[in-house]
């Protein structure tokens, strides 16, 4: 069976943060992952997590320095290589403090002024040396495409171009951070995209389309996608990151619609 983690920036928003490591576990949840954790120290966030018996199971690195303008990473941005390296080792510290295995690399938003190209080369520059400093550090790299409708021009577009930065890299130290969302909103197809690209995904993400809402609030066939999940045999964490349409428990009950 799938096993789901809570996200605690998109579920029990009700509640401050540091409340919602409980009623995530009272829901069920055995782990949850949190993109954003350098706003706690990282001790507070560690005794929350032990005090609840929840694991930590992904966070991404941080989202870049709002005084410029930035958001959803640095990685792909020339002239960021020292800051994206700082963020990075910041990663890593809370990733230890909070025994966490996957660090999500974000690829940040492609400037106007800056070509592909260029931007595709210090993208790829710094996924190496994060690749090699995280492999010491005992966490795993992932790459998440983002839909171009929700963060215009994030510079991972497709689940293909996150798969193939992972197959240059290598499958033992990188892999895909699949969101179902971003890919049925991107790209469509959702499940063909998912059985080839199974081998290279080491973490998933749900939300239904349209409204970003639970599962069984949009088109997507879930109880199709949950079995397709199943027989594929994927062994790893599925993220529950959307938006509830109303409150986060009451939201939960597609979890007994789906039997997962």
């Amino acid at each position: 069976m799938p096993r789901f983690c809570a996200n605690l920036k998109w579920l029990f928003t009700e509640l401050p943060l540091l409340e919602r490591f409980d009623a995530a576990a009272r829901a069920g949840f055995e782990a949850v992952e949190y993109p954003t954790p350098y706003e706690e120290p990282a001790g507070i966030l560690r005794a929350r997590l032990k005090d609840s018996g929840l694991r930590q199971i992904l966070i991404n690195t941080p989202a870049g320095d709002p005084t410029k303008g930035e958001q959803s990473g640095i990685a792909c941005l020339p002239g960021r290589q020292a800051a994206f390296r700082d963020d990075w080792r910041k990663a890593l510290d809370y990733a230890a403090a909070l025994d966490c295995k996957l660090v999500h690399l974000q690829a940040g938003i492609l400037p106007p002024d800056v070509s592909r190209d260029r931007a595709q080369a210090v993208y790829i520059g710094n996924v190496f040396w994060a690749v090699e400093l995280a492999a010491s550090a005992g966490v795993r790299v992932v790459l998440e495409p983002i839909n171009q409708r929700d963060i215009p021009n994030f510079f991972l577009r497709t689940q293909e171009e996150g798969a193939a930065i992972v197959e240059a890299v290598g499958r033992d130290k990188i892999g895909l951070q699949f969101d179902l969302y971003h890919c049925q909103v991107q790209q469509g197809d959702l499940v063909r995209r998912m059985e080839t690209l199974m081998p290279a995904i080491d973490h998933m993400q749900i939300a239904d389309n349209p409204g970003r809402h639970e599962p069984g609030t949009g088109e997507i066939a879930w109880d199709f996608v949950f079995r397709r999940i199943e027989e594929l045999g994927y062994q790893g964490w599925i993220g529950c990151e959307y938006k509830p349409a109303r409150e986060t428990v009451e939201g939960l009950a597609w979890r007994t619609r789906y039997g997962v």
